[in-house]
């Protein structure tokens, strides 16, 4: 199994809402939110009457094929790619989770991560609630149907009040669908729509974790679901309603740095536009005498781009990536040294060889990766190589969503810079400074960001840390 030392991306989720064809809708919405979750997929639609489900492991096009899609058709969808961050990586913990309740059948899909949900969990067992998966997700979905409230949107309302930390959700019953944010707004999702054709007569309501899904599909960004704003698509009309008093926004600027894609807007900005940012503030801060400006692919290529165009040094794909990596590999008996990178990444010796390179990419974790690709890029030729990093070191864990190490595997919280740059073998090395990264993000225009991984400081509080960290992935 080759593994990356990167952070994972957490989760996407899809809805469609009156459609002829919603299911297919929800798939290609999923496949262009491939890159939030690898784990599993999943799809619930409705008929108007009944609620109908797939889910499996493995890919969104290798999952949903014509035949498994067919028993799926209905006018409204729910989807979400999963990459495990709370609960095990297995086909008990892939969403959807449908269920029959005192409040009929609901379905849910839910991007981010409740630090309070064991803790509510444990609650709930001992009052006698039979949990079917160990995901934090289905907490919500006991706390809709334990509550006493008489509607379903109240007893969404109800629920989201009693869970903290990160949820960026779409649900849906057999006529309506839900979309739902914490009241700090850690995660994106947004709200679309595609107008009426000839023969249907209303317009199609869609919610996803990113505009680039709304792209494939047609449809039109018409705006953000807020911090703390419940969305209910209904038969008759669309309704908005604050479930939560107002909370300091605390959204993820590594959606910004890197878990996006650059074709997306989020937080109503949009990406590549950060990105790009990200690099000229990069130039500015730690400018170096340099031939080229060579971007990791994929993660540092639209930093590259604004480093380049800042700093006049010319910009090259000096290292190619291999797309067609599988998730298994038959590795050679005899040992080649850096096999796991050299499988995703091949330097270019002819625009390497005795050239002053600018390296640059997003973050280093574990420093493992990083310290083969230099060693790689050193092979080929360069004469120095200087590491630039396009945020600062990332020195403590993410309880909202993301699949981050302990700080015990963080290298920035354990090492000084000098010391990493000497562990990845750079002749320099320099990070993005805090302030640096949020103005290149656009903090208070008029998004505010979370940078706990940076800083330590966390927005919520934190219960026992054990409880909540990343799943163990089993294969």
């Amino acid at each position: 199994m080759l593994t990356s030392d990167k952070f994972h991306d957490e989760c996407g989720v899809v809805a469609i809402f009156a459609h002829p064809e919603a299911e297919k809708l929800a798939y290609l919405g999923l496949h262009a939110l491939q890159h939030r979750g690898q784990e599993s997929a999943g799809i619930v639609s409705s008929d108007g009457l009944n609620l109908h489900q797939h889910k499996a492991m493995g890919l969104v096009a290798d999952i949903f094929t014509e035949d498994v899609l067919r028993p799926l058709h209905g006018s409204i969808a729910i989807g979400h790619t999963r990459y495990s961050t709370a609960g095990d990586s297995a086909l008990l913990n892939a969403q959807p989770i449908l269920v029959q309740s005192n409040k009929g059948a609901i379905a849910l899909a839910h991007n981010g991560n409740l630090v309070n949900a064991q803790h509510i969990r444990q609650r709930l067992e001992s009052q006698g609630s039979i949990f079917q998966t160990n995901s934090d997700t289905e907490v919500i979905v006991h706390l809709i149907a334990l509550s006493r409230e008489h509607t379903l949107p109240d007893a969404i309302a109800d629920a989201l009040r009693r869970v903290e930390g990160a949820f960026s959700l779409v649900m849906m019953s057999a006529d309506r669908v839900f979309a739902a944010r914490d009241p700090r707004g850690f995660r994106p999702l947004a709200m679309g729509r595609i107008a009426a054709t000839e023969g249907h007569t209303r317009d199609t309501i869609v919610f996803a974790s990113e505009t680039c899904a709304f792209d494939l599909i047609g449809a039109e960004y018409v705006r953000e679901v807020k911090p703390g704003e419940l969305i209910v698509v209904g038969p008759d009309e669309i309704t908005s309603r604050f479930y939560s008093t107002s909370a300091a926004q605390s959204s993820c600027i590594f959606e910004h740095v890197y878990f996006s894609r650059p074709d997306s807007m989020v937080f109503g900005r949009a990406v590549q536009t950060s990105r790009e940012n990200l690099g000229r503030q990069l130039a500015k801060e730690s400018p170096v005498e340099a031939d080229l400006v060579v971007p990791v692919p994929d993660s540092g290529v639209t930093a590259a781009v604004g480093y380049a165009a800042e700093s006049g040094i010319p910009f090259r794909f000096a290292l190619i990536r291999n797309h067609y990596v599988g998730r298994t590999f038959i590795e050679p008996r005899q040992s080649v040294r850096d096999f796991g990178v050299k499988l995703k990444l091949n330097p270019v010796r002819s625009l390497l060889e005795g050239k002053r390179v600018v390296l640059i990419d997003d973050s280093i974790v574990r420093g493992t990766t990083s310290r083969k690709i230099v060693r790689m890029i050193r092979n080929a030729g360069a004469r120095e190589v200087h590491m630039r990093i396009s945020c600062p070191p990332t020195v403590s864990s993410c309880y909202y969503g993301v699949d981050t190490p302990s700080r015990t595997q963080l290298i920035a919280a354990n090492k000084s810079i000098d010391e990493i740059r000497d562990y990845i073998g750079a002749d320099s090395l320099a990070y993005l400074s805090l302030e640096g990264l949020k103005k290149a993000c656009g903090e208070g225009e008029p998004t505010r960001y979370c940078t706990a991984c940076y800083t330590g400081n966390y927005p919520t509080d934190i219960i026992d840390v054990e409880e909540i960290l990343p799943a163990v992935v089993r294969r």
